[in-house]
């Protein structure tokens, strides 16, 4: 899928102000991507209690057709059993990088069979905007403001996630690893992970939203739940 755009916040000069995915561009869903290694392993132990079987390596780099990309504000699931989360996307585009917000909605029913199946039957909702940054993230760049930067996320009208972001690896962390599994010099997303919920239970509601801080700029996306 090409033609997927975003308002670019925070531009600078030069820039149209509009940014549109490239058609070969990477889409990526990182999980297991918390800071805190001997978390992380407790969190695969709880997950494996129930019945969902460990991840092979951590991080994970899940790759998916760019189609599941969307702005839309309704997007269709196949189950009822499905649920969002909010987690920043790092975007490259002909080299430079912007920040977005999006949805890892995945079919919760699924995930205990597979975890790359339940992710990839699902879409994953975005920000209509993004904002630029300067600099790399992978050499280190946008390290200082990570933990700065909040996640929030509501399912229905009930708050579901609301924390920043220190829990979680760096992008001077992260992308390395997933830059290796990519062609060289590619075009991505990469939906770096999520924060903890508040209730630590999976909700599903048919209204969803996300949001991202970032200093004075708030992104978000709102989206609905219809079946297939």
């Amino acid at each position: 899928m090409s033609g997927v755009t975003f308002t670019v916040l925070g531009t600078r000069p030069g820039q149209s102000g509009e940014l549109v995915l490239s058609p070969g561009t990477e889409l990526v869903v990182a999980g297991y991507t918390g800071r805190d290694v001997t978390a992380v392993q407790h969190h695969i132990d709880e997950l494996a209690a129930i019945g969902v079987a460990p991840p092979p390596k951590v991080p994970m780099v899940y790759r998916y057709p760019l189609g599941l990309l969307t702005t839309r504000p309704e997007v269709t699931v196949g189950s009822p059993d499905t649920s969002g989360e909010a987690e920043p996307v790092l975007i490259r585009q002909a080299g430079a990088w912007y920040l977005g917000v999006g949805s890892d909605h995945t079919d919760r029913g699924l995930e205990r069979e597979s975890v790359e199946r339940s992710k990839a039957v699902c879409p994953k909702p975005v920000s209509g905007q993004v904002i630029a940054l300067s600099g790399d993230p992978c050499q280190g760049d946008l390290d200082a403001a990570w933990d700065a930067i909040e996640l929030h996320s509501w399912a229905g009208d009930e708050p579901y996630q609301s924390a920043g972001l220190a829990a979680m690896r760096l992008p001077s962390d992260l992308l390395p690893t997933v830059l290796t599994e990519l062609p060289a010099g590619a075009d991505l997303a990469v939906f770096c992970g999520t924060v903890p919920l508040l209730t630590g239970d999976f909700r599903y509601a048919t209204d969803w939203k996300i949001e991202l801080r970032m200093g004075e700029a708030t992104i978000r996306s709102e989206y609905s739940l219809k079946p297939s």
